[in-house]
């Protein structure tokens, strides 16, 4: 009897996880759909105003400004981009695993990181890594507002020329099943390099490229690290519903073979009780 009362209250246990993980597989999916319309209407925008002042760079031959001065690259900074919770598979995992194959091949220049999220900030906090910013619980309620500290921090470490490119780790949201980790290189902005045989066709421009570059790479910069954190949030929440699936599954077999297993205890139980008055009656 001992027996079977542990196993029914494993099953409780179980039915209680399954509840949790079901309910928050069902918030995740509500947060990710509102997440998706954010990154799908960013995506555009962030291109084109990439591809917008790649071409100006392009056609200027002075890059006077300080975010597209190109310098011998001995100071990087890294932002490593991570969730603020767990419960999402690999997804920590990943990034982190990828940042510390990224500081191992640049184990010559000087590195810097600035970890946006809880877990990488819980990482490398235990880590001989030069961390010159964090930022936690952003992703609660991301605004564009949120973003902007980060790319000021950015702007401002690379204009006083005490980094000399900053790359970008984060995950980039695919669809509910795939999220893939991306490493990409933000500053310097490299200008358009035109094919073999082609040349670039002029503009004029109603303002000098300085003026164009002053308004813009600033704004550029605040876009791209916005549309990172837009990315990794959704990536986070495809992540966590795909988990949360998974365990609500992974519960309900376990329920039907504890359920089982139950069965076949009292079962078996039922028939020796049978068997023994049986014995009784014919030993009388």
């Amino acid at each position: 009897m001992a027996a079977l009362l542990d196993i029914r209250r494993r099953i409780r246990s179980v039915k209680s996880t399954q509840q949790i993980t079901r309910a928050m597989k069902m918030v995740a999916a509500a947060r990710l759909r509102r997440a998706q319309d954010r990154i799908f209407n960013a995506r555009p925008y962030a291109n084109q105003m990439m591809a917008l002042l790649s071409s100006v760079a392009a056609r200027t031959a002075d890059r006077c400004h300080p975010l597209l001065q190109e310098r011998p690259i001995k100071r990087q900074l890294l932002v490593l981009v991570t969730a603020d919770r767990g419960l999402c598979g690999a997804f920590n995992t990943n990034l982190i695993r990828t940042a510390q194959i990224y500081l191992e091949e640049h184990q010559d220049r000087d590195i810097s990181i600035i970890t946006v999220g809880r877990k990488g900030r819980d990482y490398y906090v235990r880590q001989p890594v030069k961390v010159v910013g964090e930022h936690v619980n952003i992703f609660g309620r991301l605004e564009f507002s949120q973003s902007q500290p980060i790319s000021q921090r950015i702007i401002e470490l690379y204009t006083e020329e005490k980094v000399d490119s900053v790359d970008f780790i984060y995950n980039e949201f695919k669809s509910i099943m795939t999220q893939r980790v991306m490493v990409e290189s933000y500053l310097p902005i490299k200008p358009i390099v035109p094919a073999a045989g082609e040349s670039l066709i002029d503009y004029i421009y109603e303002q000098p490229a300085q003026e164009i570059f002053n308004a813009l790479l600033p704004r550029y910069v605040e876009i791209e690290v916005y549309r990172a954190l837009l990315e990794s949030q959704a990536a986070e929440l495809a992540a966590r519903m795909t988990a949360m699936d998974a365990a609500t599954n992974n519960a309900a077999d376990m329920i039907d073979s504890l359920t089982l297993y139950m069965n076949r205890i009292r079962q078996a139980a039922i028939t020796r009780e049978i068997i023994e008055v049986v014995s009784g009656a014919a030993a009388t």
